[in-house]
């Protein structure tokens, strides 16, 4: 083969995902290339310049018939990733992980972190021509505040004591001091929306600045939009209009992709990824992030109430076997806290040990509890954790005298019926880019996504006070602590980290680096990605 055919072939294995930059340098280096022209020539195969215009068919997981436009009520990717399309936050996670404005262009804290100013970007429009203002953030972020509301957000805005326009500036004081607020202000329940007469957020009408405008929304089954022609954000937003499917099937979800009648697809069924990966009309994107999966025992009711039951269930976890034979290596093993590899406090493992199978352990524990023998069951259903996973765990659980029931749950109805309703359930989460950020929002006491309903005094103690430590290696102290409590007293098992995974079209164009904060490039994937 001649050398420019050569490279053709090299060229084209980046465009499909086959081939990395370090194996392109090594290849061209070889070949008598430079090293400089090597790195140019593996950018411009990798990434073709974006262009405008399209229609994109996204399948996605992780919704249902109770969907609603509320921001608040976001409970998985389907609704995250179409509110992106239509509506932005104050600040985002870039794919490189680092904090940048979005609605805001620049903030400050004062007073020890527990008060923060953020300067609103000028020219931003909503969707039906209004200029934003300031009165529109403070609308939005009041919209989840309060008690007895029933925001997912709740647990995060429970540490603002007042917002309040200052001119085209946002002034946020809180009840403590908080070095991770500016991060915690680009969850995605944060997003803008226009403020009413009587001063409340209008998340009825859709309407947003993000770069897609709402045309339809069938909760559970489709939402459409289209290009918004008049939007802030330069060098976003490509594609005409966009079409996101609630698949929740993975089988019907990769045939979609596979056959063209959809352009990508998330969380593909690990079993098929070495198929996929020869399919030259698709491409196998895979990025290692905090994604985790999670079995939640209620700790109100028992047997799991008991601190010695849900030890016994975490020590017959063969974590290793699960991540060779449910995630085909696309991750790594877990140790019951959901602290992960992209955080900046994890525990080091000599920090807090990791936790083994031991079916002898787990003997011992329910002897304390008061046990011989245990039977319960596990609800899940593959959207949330996976049904093999848990059959496993139900086979590794036999030698210690357990008894676990697998039930299987309807794919549709699963985030509506089972999770936080029947007492061991399986779930997953995406993680987040902070530890604050994920025990404030599933661990802490009374938040709306405690899906164990853990109480623990020490824990909530700490929670307040690394918040407003300034003071790293003190904060690294206590996040550790924390993660030591949650891994002996918790009611979750965190088995493993897996990577977001996902099967694009050959036909779409990819930014050289994917967001790892959550799903389908950080939920972003509708505004940064473009048909090549």
């Amino acid at each position: 083969m001649k050398k420019p055919d050569a490279f053709e072939s090299m060229k084209q294995a980046v465009a499909k995902g086959r081939m990395s930059r370090r194996e392109f340098v090594q290849l061209a280096l070889a070949a008598g290339v430079t090293a400089t022209a090597a790195q140019t020539m593996f950018s411009s195969a990798a990434r073709a310049e974006p262009k405008k215009g399209g229609h994109f068919v996204n399948a996605l997981t992780g919704g249902g018939t109770s969907d609603t436009l509320d921001p608040g009520k976001i409970p998985d990717t389907f609704l995250a990733n179409f509110n992106n399309q239509m509506r932005n936050a104050l600040v985002e996670i870039g794919a490189d992980g680092n904090i940048k404005g979005e609605i805001a262009e620049s903030w400050e804290a004062g007073d020890g972190a527990t008060t923060w100013r953020f300067k609103l970007r000028s020219g931003v429009t909503f969707h039906n021509g209004k200029t934003l203002d300031a009165n529109d953030v403070v609308a939005s972020f009041n919209h989840h505040r309060g008690e007895g509301n029933s925001s997912a957000a709740n647990s995060l805005a429970k540490q603002i004591k007042d917002v309040k326009a200052d001119g085209d500036t946002v002034v946020f004081t809180l009840g403590g001091p908080n070095a991770d607020w500016p991060v915690i202000c680009s969850d995605y329940h944060f997003m803008i929306c226009p403020a009413k007469a009587d001063g409340k957020m209008d998340w009825e009408s859709g309407i947003g600045t993000g770069g897609y405008v709402l045309k339809k929304f069938q909760p559970g089954v489709v939402a459409n939009t289209e290009r918004n022609p008049n939007y802030w954000k330069a060098n976003h937003a490509w594609f005409d209009s966009i079409e996101s499917l609630l698949i929740t099937d993975v089988v019907a979800r990769t045939n979609a992709v596979v056959s063209g009648s959809a352009h990508s697809m998330c969380n593909i069924d690990l079993k098929t990824i070495g198929l996929l990966q020869q399919n030259p009309a698709v491409k196998v994107v895979s990025v290692a992030g905090n994604k985790h999966g999670v079995t939640c025992m209620n700790c109100t009711v028992a047997p799991f109430d008991n601190v010695d039951v849900r030890l016994a269930l975490k020590y017959i976890v063969k974590r290793d076997e699960i991540v060779a034979k449910i995630l085909g290596g696309q991750g790594e093993i877990g140790n019951d806290t959901p602290i992960g590899p992209a955080n900046t406090y994890r525990a080091t493992a000599d920090e807090l040990p990791q936790r083994q199978y031991d079916p002898e352990k787990a003997k011992f524990h329910l002897k304390k509890a008061g046990l011989s023998t245990l039977k319960v069951q596990l609800n899940t259903a593959n959207t949330s954790f996976p049904i093999d996973a848990a059959l496993l765990i139900a086979e590794s659980a036999k030698a210690a005298g357990i008894e676990i029931e697998v039930v299987r749950e309807a794919e549709d109805s699963y985030w509506d019926v089972a999770w936080m309703k029947k007492p061991w359930t399986g779930s997953y989460w995406s993680g987040r880019a902070t530890e604050d950020w994920m025990f404030s929002q599933a661990y802490a006491k009374g938040a709306a996504w405690n899906e164990t309903f853990w109480d623990n005094a020490r824990f909530n103690e700490l929670l307040i006070a690394a918040r407003g430590e300034l003071d790293t290696g003190k904060r690294r102290e206590m996040y550790v602590e924390m993660q030591r409590i949650v891994h002996e007293d918790g009611g979750v098992t965190v088995p493993y980290f897996q990577s977001f995974t996902h099967a694009v079209s050959s036909k779409i164009g990819l930014p050289e680096q994917i967001g790892r904060s959550w799903t389908n490039d950080s939920e972003r994937n509708c505004e940064r990605w473009w048909f090549a």
